[in-house]
């Protein structure tokens, strides 16, 4: 499968894939917490992305055991599959428990379809080329975040929080229907059994790609308290469009995802670690002291360029230093740290910011002072792998 080329059809059936399947689940984020407070929860606000990543951080080493065993596109579409059933099951859940419970199974989705992606995507390409696409692929899915909050929220204003969950519903199965185009990279496939589920240590946690997933960790977890507050923080600026955040993070990453995943293949996936956390860490900073529409702009294009130039090149890291027969383990192990620091971000966010509007400011900077972390250990460790 794998050619000199980037540039071919199963390369772009996957980004096109990604780009529906992170629409899907991605339009419904800037509209839960409004919707959990209605029915009474705005004190579990918090649980909205916890719930939803700690189901993903747990079905990790399924997934990609799952993945190197029975193949790449089975577990893809099992993982666009969940978020089909679940923009149905939303309008039927009608209590604060039921909409957590709905919370906790749609995380499954991210559990198995991004680590099934990412290593497909290193099965296909070369590895001189891992980073650019990463990057390129990383475009795709980042339109998808952007398209997803923005028109999301206008389906919600417009149409009402049911029509919302069932569009995510009809855009996570045209991910599914792309797959079934796509042709397997596994060669050796197993049929599913239920033994394949039994997981060991070694399915949590692959050693070799403990650097780039520890930085994963603790920059994710300034993603965390954005997916929480934002969207209160948004209203509080007296902004009516929840998701234009998220929309302008989401374009400053895309506009730098393949050149620096590019910069990455040539100078290094640590150079560029280190640039994409500096500028993370500075929009978190100055997200803190923002008061008006402008300035949250340019936070929010600060953490978005950040971000956009920091992941192709921790994602190439990962597959560089991993075993190529267990692929799919090692970027679960990455997946693994992701959701949990977006997870403990996320309650984190909701315990410190307390539906206090005077807590705005010391919640972002917390998630600052998480990236500058990231950003030491990468100057003190990441030497040693990259």
């Amino acid at each position: 499968m794998k050619t000199t080329s980037i540039y071919h059809f199963q390369f772009w059936l996957l980004c096109l894939s990604s780009l529906l399947f992170f629409a899907s689940f991605n339009m419904l984020v800037p509209e839960l917490p409004e919707y959990l407070t209605r029915m009474g929860g705005a004190d579990y606000k918090g649980w909205i992305i916890a719930l939803f990543t700690l189901t993903a951080g747990l079905s990790r080493p399924f997934s990609g055991k799952l993945t190197d065993t029975i193949g790449r596109v089975p577990v893809m579409i099992f993982g666009a599959s969940v978020c089909f059933v679940m923009g149905f099951l939303y309008p039927i859940m009608q209590t604060v428990g039921g909409f957590l419970m709905i919370r906790l199974f749609h995380g499954l989705s991210t559990g198995f379809k991004p680590t099934a992606t990412s290593a497909y995507v290193a099965d296909v390409v070369p590895a001189k080329r891992r980073g650019e696409a990463m990057g390129i692929h990383g475009f795709f899915g980042s339109t998808g975040m952007a398209l997803g909050p923005w028109f999301g929220s206008l389906i919600a204003n417009q149409y009402g929080i049911d029509a919302l969950f069932y569009t995510s519903s009809v855009v996570s199965i045209l991910s599914v229907i792309i797959l079934f185009g796509m042709n397997e990279t596994v060669e050796e496939k197993q049929p599913f059994q239920l033994k394949l589920l039994n997981v060991g240590l070694d399915d949590f946690f692959d050693a070799r790609v403990l650097v780039p997933s520890v930085v994963m960790l603790f920059t994710v977890y300034s993603f965390g308290v954005v997916l929480t507050i934002i969207p209160d923080f948004t209203v509080h600026l007296g902004i009516s469009n929840k998701g234009i955040f998220f929309t302008a993070f989401t374009v400053a990453s895309l506009l730098c995802r393949v050149v620096m995943g590019r910069l990455s293949d040539k100078y290094g996936r640590r150079p560029i670690s280190i640039i994409g956390l500096t500028i993370m860490s500075a929009g978190m900073i100055l997200l803190g002291f923002v008061n008006n529409f402008t300035l949250l702009m340019v936070a929010a294009g600060l953490f978005g360029f950040g971000f956009g130039s920091m992941i192709p090149a921790i994602y190439a890291w990962v597959i560089d230093l991993a075993d190529d027969a267990r692929r799919g383990r090692a970027i679960a192990t990455m997946y693994i740290a992701l959701e949990l620091g977006i997870g403990i971000g996320a309650l984190a966010s909701q315990a410190v910011y307390d539906n206090q509007a005077d807590n705005f400011p010391i919640t972002f900077w917390s998630a600052g002072a998480m990236c500058l972390i990231a950003l030491g250990y990468v100057v003190l460790r990441g030497k040693r792998t990259a």
